[in-house]
């Protein structure tokens, strides 16, 4: 979405930025100056450069983190809505360095928050699985948090594998069939620990996709993709049909 013209100082700081951006001037991984010096270039009060800098973060100009500061955003990666997607590929394709990182493994019975959280149901969650959580890396900042869990009865090469070396998703795509996916896809705003391991500040807008995959009626695994929002689309195509 443009940033629309105004002859307010807000409106034209606005627009000067955003079209730093978009002629690249200011290019992708651009470090802004701190906003209190921006505020004091600029002659307008720390309030008034906030709301601009919170304006281009939502328009997807920028990206804002407690550590790096203001950057300029790089191109969002793009997901189609319906495909299960390697995310290092994702990642490469935007012509970034990829790495996995995995903060967590463990082999035991599933809990309240795990229902909750994964989507499953009561009995699915009574036998011991393999949960996983790790981090997706681009450019060496949070791409996606991923927190997923793996049925080893349907799946009991998973509990031989070195997550930290090859990546859960990637590793099941390559060896393991499924017949049926569903995804549940909506917008939420980070808070808690999710915040602090993408680096981003509570009540960021974020793209949640929790993903099921099944063989006929026994699920494989449940997985909880979490993008920083500014940083990642989705996208659908259909081709029309006569009668459709």
């Amino acid at each position: 979405m443009a940033i629309e013209k105004s002859d307010t100082l807000h409106g034209r700081i606005l627009e000067e930025f955003s079209s730093n951006i978009v002629d690249g001037t200011w290019p992708p991984g651009y470090l802004l100056p701190k906003e209190t010096e921006l505020a004091e270039q600029y002659g307008v009060s720390r309030m008034t450069m906030n709301k601009v800098l919170t304006r281009l973060a939502s328009e997807g100009f920028v990206i804002r983190r407690k550590r790096s500061g203001t950057v300029v955003a790089q191109p969002r990666a793009e997901s189609a809505v319906f495909a299960i997607n390697n995310i290092g590929e994702e990642v490469a394709a935007l012509g970034r360095r990829y790495k996995w990182s995995l903060l967590s493994s463990d082999s035991r019975a599933g809990n309240a928050q795990d229902r909750r959280l994964l989507g499953l149901n009561e009995d699915e969650a009574k036998d011991n699985s393999l949960f996983l959580q790790g981090l997706h890396f681009s450019n060496d900042e949070p791409f996606c948090l991923e927190t997923r869990v793996i049925n080893t009865k349907m799946v009991p090469d998973a509990l031989g594998v070195d997550f930290e070396k090859d990546v859960p998703g990637s590793w099941l795509l390559t060896t393991m069939p499924w017949t049926k996916a569903r995804h549940h896809v909506r917008a939420i705003n980070v808070s808690g620990r999710d915040a602090t391991l993408l680096e981003l500040p509570v009540g960021a807008a974020c793209l949640e996709v929790l993903r099921r995959t099944q063989i006929d009626a026994h699920w494989v695994t449940c997985a909880r993709l979490l993008y920083p929002g500014e940083a990642h689309q989705l996208i659908a195509e259909f081709d029309g049909k006569i009668g459709g």
